[in-house]
């Protein structure tokens, strides 16, 4: 008999993991590298969901269909901008800010995991500056969560 009921209690807890549903939502730091600190730096975070779908167009041999929405459509206006600083400023790299920012996204991952939000991946890029002249470049990081919807 016990073995029947932990057997049961299994199956139960398997079926309710199974058919658990999980979430995504990206949250996505910029922070720029232009000399000087003239860039801007944000921790940026959408509060509004998109289907992809209302955006995709097929591009087939039979179908030539496009999606007739814009750009101002797909823009997100309900969003979270958190202030970063810049990884530079007249006298070069400062890494008071470096260590400022590191703080800021603790504290965002943080109150997302105490939301139920469960750190998934982590992704970075940098587009830096290309010689003589240029001075742009940004270090792009998005952080994946997902949780139990």
């Amino acid at each position: 008999m016990k073995n029947y009921v932990l057997a049961l209690a299994l199956l139960v807890v398997g079926l309710v993991e199974v058919n658990a549903q999980l979430e995504y939502k990206v949250i996505t730091s910029v922070e720029s590298i232009v000399p000087n600190g003239l860039g801007r730096s944000r921790l940026i975070s959408a509060n509004e969901d998109k289907d992809y779908t209302q955006y995709t167009s097929s591009q087939t041999s039979e179908d030539n269909s496009r999606n007739k929405s814009s750009r101002k459509d797909i823009r997100v206006k309900d969003f979270e901008e958190t202030k970063l600083l810049n990884f530079f400023n007249i006298g070069g790299i400062r890494f008071q800010n470096i260590a400022a920012n590191d703080a800021l996204i603790t504290s965002k991952i943080n109150t997302m995991i105490a939301e139920g939000w469960e750190l998934a991946f982590v992704t970075s890029a940098v587009e830096s500056d290309s010689g003589k002249g240029d001075g742009q470049g940004i270090f792009i990081t998005r952080y994946i969560f997902k949780r139990n919807n």
